[in-house]
């Protein structure tokens, strides 16, 4: 299976899928963990130019490209190898990023990025997408609080540092494409405690899992 984890900045996705993670190896499952942009190490060195807050005059048709340039190399040197291989791959965000981000947050085209999502994933699936959903004050609030503990040179902050009117047009796209298409996705309360946000999480994979 193929699992993806989304939602705004803060939201908790990271801490989540890596439980997720931890807890299906402890019960014997082939389990892979990635990230979006990141994964091979050609996508992890354009994940380095996408986050950095220096690169703030990026305009957001490179933003999008830069994204599915590496999606397309992730997909091909990491995750399906491992599908092809019966593992699970969890991965910390996907191809609904970049229409939260790029398209209902930048403005981008909706058209034109199905369009460019056909072109890179052709006839590749999602099996589960889960969203943390979580008030975009919160979230950033979070955020911010962690990127203070780290060194300014591992900061990953050019999306945290963002206007709150963007932040709350991604949660709105996101929302907005669970409800489209509601087979795939479910919609998870980010605001519960971390231990039990994450049971529910594993019930709901376990679920599909199983089936």
């Amino acid at each position: 299976m193929f699992i993806t984890f989304e939602g705004i900045e803060g939201c908790g996705k990271t801490t989540q899928i890596k439980l997720l993670a931890e807890r299906l190896k402890q019960q014997g499952y082939d389990v892979v963990l990635t990230r979006e942009p990141g994964g091979p190490p050609i996508s992890e060195k354009i994940r380095h130019i996408l986050v950095d807050a220096a690169n703030k005059e990026m305009v957001p048709t490179c933003e999008l490209l830069l994204y599915f340039a590496a999606r397309a190399q992730h997909l091909e040197e990491l995750i399906k190898p491992n599908l092809k291989k019966g593992r699970i791959v969890l991965c910390d965000r996907f191809v609904d990023a970049s229409v939260a981000y790029q398209g209902y947050a930048r403005g981008l085209s909706l058209k034109d990025l199905a369009w460019l999502s056909r072109y890179v994933l052709r006839d590749f699936k999602i099996d589960l997408t889960l969203v943390l959903d979580l008030p975009v004050k919160e979230g950033l609030q979070r955020a911010r609080g962690r990127a203070q503990k780290l060194t300014k040179a591992k900061r990953e902050d050019r999306f945290e540092n963002e206007k709150i009117a963007f932040h709350e047009a991604v949660r709105k796209g996101y929302l907005a494409l669970a409800k489209k298409n509601q087979r795939r996705f479910v919609v998870v309360d980010a605001a519960l405690s971390k231990d039990a946000l994450h049971d529910k999480i594993y019930h709901i994979v376990s679920a599909q899992i199983c089936v």
